[in-house]
């Protein structure tokens, strides 16, 4: 029997599970497969960049994580109401010249009736840090179960 689909209204379990399972799909690291979570008119405004559609996000995930290296993403539920989630994150990467940073941000995600995101708003910070301050060590992939939050974490 195939899972329900998480779809608007959204009750706090089916948030936190869209929620994870965005998460789950950008720690993937496959733009193809992330592009599919979003609305093919989709709309988003990472930092300053204007995204449109599934192929200008397959892109900007390309460029992002060729950039962004030994990436490892945490996103936690901060509210949702009716076909709206806001969420916090943090993510750990590193540049090609071995350079850490843990990135902080907040999104604001708004769905379509077939629960696909139509609109993406994000603000983040980048925080340079050593690499013996990484907090993020699971192999590349979905985080595991065990792993602290970014509460447990304190970030």
């Amino acid at each position: 029997m195939a899972a329900k689909p998480l779809v608007p209204p959204f009750t706090r379990e089916t948030a936190i599970a869209k929620v994870r399972m965005a998460e789950d799909s950008w720690n993937s690291r496959d733009p193809a497969k992330v592009a599919l979570g979003y609305s093919p008119d989709s709309r988003w405004r990472n930092r300053a960049e204007f995204v449109n559609g599934r192929d200008e996000i397959v892109a900007f995930l390309t460029r992002k994580w060729n950039r962004e290296l030994d990436y490892r993403l945490i996103k936690e539920l901060w509210a949702f109401d009716g076909n709206r989630i806001a969420v916090r994150f943090a993510y750990e990467s590193h540049d090609d010249s071995g350079n850490w940073y843990r990135s902080y941000g907040n999104e604001n995600w708004e769905f379509d009736d077939q629960g696909l995101n139509r609109v993406r708003h994000a603000c983040i910070n980048d925080l340079r840090i050593e690499e013996s301050d990484r907090a993020y060590h699971w192999p590349p992939g979905r985080r595991p179960d065990d792993h602290p939050s970014l509460s447990d974490l304190g970030f």
